[in-house]
């Protein structure tokens, strides 16, 4: 394919805005798309991979480039991709032939650099995992591919199979994860079929969390971190609409997006509510199970937010432990007695995830660890994720 200018122009430009901005990659990305319709689909499939991968690869392509402005990132990521990177583009650094020889010379740099992580990060990952950060990290620089779950309450399994296949969409099932299919490498669900309830995009690794929370039909539920509403879908299949889910989040944009997805997975035993001041004390006592689904570094899905590890700091990092363990110790006051709570993240992180429940515990809670989970990048290919079940 040959480099356009004004999609090259596109390219720069997203950039900027989450490397200069901070701006959140796939925000980004959509808006750009929204504002320049005449991008046909092949525009837009070649926008999204060089900014995702320059942005995955940032520091990997800056040594490689010799300079690490968005235009350098952008030759280098096209040199890569086999583009013939066009005379008119103009970057600081070396130029295309000496970036062959830098790449060979890649292999021989400091793993941030290879990895394309902060040193800092880099540094704490290695403190927190030892010798299986070298795995995690190469693990979560692999492209993410499209993982399904099959929603119970409009198809089963092998009807959803069918479906997609008349829809001319190939899917396998997932080793290890009942409800889920997985989408041929590459390969993306077209907008109408994501829309349409039957499945719902949701990572592996994600859905392994709810069986964790070991619900039955007619419980009381709450969702206290519930976002766009992944896992409280899969909780009202697994409850076949019946009892109660309460779906709270303090962001209301979200909430509006779970409203719509509610409404076409055919969910009708979920409540959505908006966290307020007096959620707790009007909840306290009401519930048999609590999912705590903890905002978090994210780490364990940077293969689908590559932009993460740049926007992340130290600073934000330790703001990000002090909520966990606020939530960890408010919490529990929704259950009933003798319900059970399970906390969880999407992150790799053992500060933010065994040593945030294990700390509870010192804390002096009566819970007792019933059961743990962790899902490993490197061991499964889905993103990464830790849960632990409080009795």
């Amino acid at each position: 394919m040959k480099v356009h200018r004004l999609l090259a122009e596109g390219c720069a430009g997203i950039l900027k805005e989450v490397f200069k901005e901070g701006r959140v990659l796939d925000r980004a990305l959509d808006e750009a798309f929204c504002a320049n319709p005449k991008w046909g689909k092949r525009d837009r499939g070649f926008i999204a991979e060089t900014v995702f991968e320059a942005t995955r690869w940032r520091r990997a392509l800056a040594f490689v480039a010799a300079g690490d402005s968005v235009a350098a990132l952008c030759a280098a990521q096209w040199r890569r991709s086999g583009l013939e990177v066009p005379e008119w583009w103009k970057w600081d650094g070396c130029g295309v032939e000496e970036m062959a020889s830098r790449e060979a010379e890649l292999r021989n740099q400091p793993r941030a650099v290879r990895e394309s992580v902060p040193d800092w990060l880099d540094a704490l990952c290695e403190q927190e995992l030892d010798a299986a950060w070298d795995a995690e990290v190469a693990a979560l620089n692999r492209r993410a591919r499209v993982f399904l779950r099959v929603n119970p309450l409009m198809a089963t399994m092998d009807e959803a199979i069918a479906w997609l296949t008349a829809e001319g969409v190939a899917v396998e099932r997932v080793e290890g994860a009942p409800d889920a299919l997985v989408l041929l490498e590459g390969k993306t669900l077209p907008k109408p079929l994501a829309q349409d309830g039957r499945v719902e995009i949701q990572d592996a690794g994600s859905q392994q969390i709810v069986p964790l929370l070991d619900v039955e039909p007619g419980m009381r539920v709450v969702d206290t971190c519930a976002g766009a509403g992944g896992k409280t879908l899969q909780l009202a299949g697994v409850m076949g609409n019946s009892g109660e889910i309460l779906a709270l989040d303090t962001v209301e944009r979200k909430l509006v997006e779970l409203k719509k997805r509610v409404g076409r997975a055919g969910a009708r035993n979920v409540r959505i509510e908006p966290w307020g001041s007096d959620t707790l004390r009007r909840r306290s006592g009401w519930a048999d199970r609590v999912l705590v689904d903890a905002p978090c570094s994210g780490l364990g899905t940077l293969k689908r937010q590559p932009d993460l590890k740049w926007r992340l700091t130290a600073g934000s990092l330790r703001k990000t432990l002090a909520v966990q363990a606020n939530l960890l110790d408010r919490y529990h006051h929704l259950l009933k007695p003798g319900g059970m709570m399970v906390y969880a993240t999407c992150s790799v992180l053992p500060s933010e995830n065994g040593g945030q429940v294990r700390a509870l515990l010192e804390r002096g809670s009566p819970k007792v660890i019933d059961a743990e989970l962790t899902v490993s990048p490197a061991a499964t290919g889905w993103d990464g994720f830790y849960a632990a079940r409080l009795e």
